[in-house]
């Protein structure tokens, strides 16, 4: 099953984030290479790709654990997680309609 996992940075982390990077996309490239994400990015501070110093508020990651428990373990031990960049972390079902 696919699950959504809706992260919130705290204040301020942009650094955090810069530092955690290379073993988050890690992670994610594993996912990618297993075939099960399907799609994984930030929300930037500001209405734009590049946001700079503005940073980012969040992440979300779209992906297919076997249960909400593999799903929220994953999360739970991202770097984002374990160096602060994460303030939130919600793991939710998640039902893909579109594209099919």
């Amino acid at each position: 099953m696919l699950y959504a996992i809706l992260s919130e940075d705290v204040a301020d982390s942009l650094e955090k984030r810069k530092s955690a990077r290379p073993a988050h996309l890690k992670r994610l490239q594993d996912l990618q290479d297993e075939g099960r994400l399907i799609i994984a990015g930030p929300h930037p501070a500001i209405d734009s790709n590049t946001p700079g110093e503005a940073g980012f508020t969040g992440s979300l990651v779209i992906a297919e654990f076997s249960s909400i428990q593999e799903a929220t373990g994953w999360a739970d031990i991202d770097p984002y997680v374990t160096t602060g960049v994460y303030d939130k972390v919600s793991v939710k079902p998640f039902n893909q309609v579109y594209p099919q």
